[in-house]
Formats: C-alpha cells, structure tokens, sequence
C-alpha cells in the first residue's frame, strides 16, 4: 500500500513538473520575454502633464503611469515573479513604436491616441481618457478661433497627428500654415511661449498641463471647439494575444470597479507636482463612458 501511494505521489508530481514546464513552454510574446528575462521594460514620456512625466527627481510618474502600475502587478502575479525587474525607458512621439517593435519598450504608457492608422503597427489597451484637439495661444494674440491661425505658424509636437486635423477642419480647409515641431510637449509650448509660433496645436488636456506650469498661467488660454476627439490608452506589441489579454482583463477591473476614480481624480482634479497646481479637469460624459464600458476602439 505504502508503494503504492508511494508511486502516486512521484507520478503526480512528475505531472505537476509536467503541465509546468508545458505552461511556460506555452507563453507567447510579451510574457514569454518577460519570464526568460525576468524585467519588463515601461516606456514612459518626460512631458506630457499629467500622464507620464518627470518629477523633480527625475523620477517617471503621471496617470498613465499609475495605470501601467496595475498592468506590471499583474504580470507579477500571471507569471509568480513578485521580484519582478521594472525597468523605465523614455520615448517621445517619434519614436515610441519604433521601440516598442523592437523589444526596447514593453508597454507604452503616456498620452498616446488610439488610432486606426496606428492599430496596423501596435495594440492597445482600453481607452483610459478621451481628449479634444484644439490650440493653445497667448491671450493678447487676437486669436479667437482656428479660423484665425491661417496664414501664420503654428507648432505641434513631432510625431503627433495634430497638423494633419488642423488642414482638414472645414474652418480652415485648403488654408496655408507654417509649421514647426517640437520634439516633446514643453518644447512646443515654449515655441509658442516665445512667440515662435502663433499657436501650439496639440490635446486639450496637455495644453492645460502645459499652461498650468509655465511661469504665468494666465498670459495663456485654450481656444474652444474641437478638431476632433481622440481616445488615450497605454500601447503594446500587435498580435501578442497573451499579453493583450492580461491588460484588457486588468484594465476593465479597474474601470468597472470604480478603483478608477480616485486615481484619475488624484491627477485631474488634486494639485500634482511639481508645482502643486490643480488642472481642474474632471470626468466628461466620454470619459464616464469609456470607464463603463471598457474597449479599444480608435479613432479613424
């Protein structure tokens, strides 16, 4: 008798060796990398207030980056490496796929739109913010309207899908502009602070991050209307279904069970560093509406 559940323990536990071994031979992807090299890589952006950026230590921090937290501790837990390497990369709006693509970064977490165009390169987890288009201009320009920046220039952030709105936008179709970029958000807002450019064409929650720390925040303002809404939402590999998986499920639990809130009213509707300035942006009826129902739709 002893043999024999002698026996049975060394073949259950040649089984349990067994379907371990075969479930890690079956990870894909994301998750395969992450357990064979046991980091997982963030890329992070230095200046798009209050998703991803620096703090005065230079330390990443920002909405996108709280969110991207839960996705990490995830894997932590899918994959049993609680001592698992977090490492953090900058990008900027040129380069992020390019790094994600080439295993640089793992997961983009910042102020990127979800878009169609996009969705034929990368992946996308589900909408966590939806922003307006729209510019920003000093208060004594005159500029009251898009239909005001004809003929001037205008600056954008390189990579961003923001000049290419401004050209189609029926009050300023077929129109003429001078444009210059700049290689993140701060350095197209200075562009536009230094009077280099009559407007800084970009999302109106980063315009309003922008504003609320530069020197003299009411020397600014954002004009109203709209070029187009856009969908946020932290990036990954395409086709790496294992992965996609693990953040959709990860994300949809903190939307739908409201773990959300405080966190988004922690960024958008408290003072955040550095400078301890509320951006007074709370949740919109989209916003609402993507926390409730979770999905990774983009923009055409």
């Amino acid at each position: 008798m002893l043999k024999r559940l002698f026996g049975l323990s060394v073949l259950a536990a040649a089984v349990g060796v067994t379907a371990a071994a075969a479930q890690a031979q079956e990870l894909t992807g994301t998750l395969k990398k992450v357990k064979e090299t046991g980091a997982i890589t963030v890329g992070y952006r230095e200046s798009s207030i209050p998703f991803s950026y620096l703090d005065n230590n230079g330390k990443p921090i920002g909405y996108a980056m709280d969110l991207c937290g839960k996705v990490v501790d995830a894997v932590k837990a899918e994959l049993k490496m609680p001592n698992l390497k977090v490492g953090y990369a900058p990008v900027t709006s040129s380069n992020r796929i390019p790094l994600l693509e080439n295993g640089t970064i793992d997961l983009e977490c910042g102020s990127t739109t979800n878009s169609v165009a996009r969705q034929k390169q990368v992946a996308f987890g589900p909408t966590y913010f939806v922003i307006n288009v729209t510019a920003a201009v000093k208060k004594d320009s005159g500029i009251n309207g898009f239909e005001q920046l004809a003929g001037k220039t205008i600056v954008t952030t390189s990579g961003t899908t923001s000049v290419p709105l401004l050209k189609k936008y029926e009050k300023t179709k077929d129109k003429e502009f001078k444009e210059i970029y700049g290689k993140d958000h701060a350095e197209s807002f200075l562009l536009m602070a230094d009077g280099r450019a009559s407007a800084f064409v970009m999302d109106d929650i980063l315009l309003a991050g922008q504003i609320a720390n530069s020197k003299d925040p009411s020397a600014y303002k954002i004009l109203p209307g709209s070029l187009r809404s856009e969908p946020y939402s932290m990036m990954l590999r395409k086709d790496d279904p294992q992965f996609k998986a693990l953040v959709d499920k990860t994300m949809s639990g903190v939307m739908k069970s409201g773990e959300i809130n405080p966190i988004y009213a922690k960024w958008f509707t408290k003072p955040i560093p550095p400078k301890g300035i509320n951006l007074n942006f709370p949740e919109n009826t989209a916003i609402k509406e993507a926390f409730a129902h979770p999905n990774d739709k983009g923009v055409e």
